[in-house]
């Protein structure tokens, strides 16, 4: 989709150069100035998007806090890490 962008922006370009009319110059360059800026922007979002975590990986506070429990039940128990917690 942004890649659509850049070619509208690209042929609004295209049409200010071929323009004799004033008015029309105007309106194809703030068009291909906002369709880039668009472009860059969307460009930018898909990058940030694909670096950022998943969210379903995401502990909520109830799982850390069960979490923390059995670690801190296995400190005082004395069971290895790799062990299962003592019934």
């Amino acid at each position: 989709m942004h890649w659509l962008l850049l070619l509208l922006a690209l042929a609004a370009l295209a049409v200010a150069f071929k323009t004799s009319s004033v008015a029309v110059l105007i309106i194809c360059l703030l068009a291909a100035l906002g369709l880039a800026l668009a472009w860059v922007m969307k460009l930018l979002a898909q990058r940030v998007d694909s670096q950022s975590r998943d969210m379903s990986m995401m502990l909520d506070p109830m799982e850390l806090r069960r979490l923390r429990e059995q670690a801190e039940a296995r400190r005082t128990t004395g069971n290895p890490p790799g062990a299962p917690p003592a019934a």
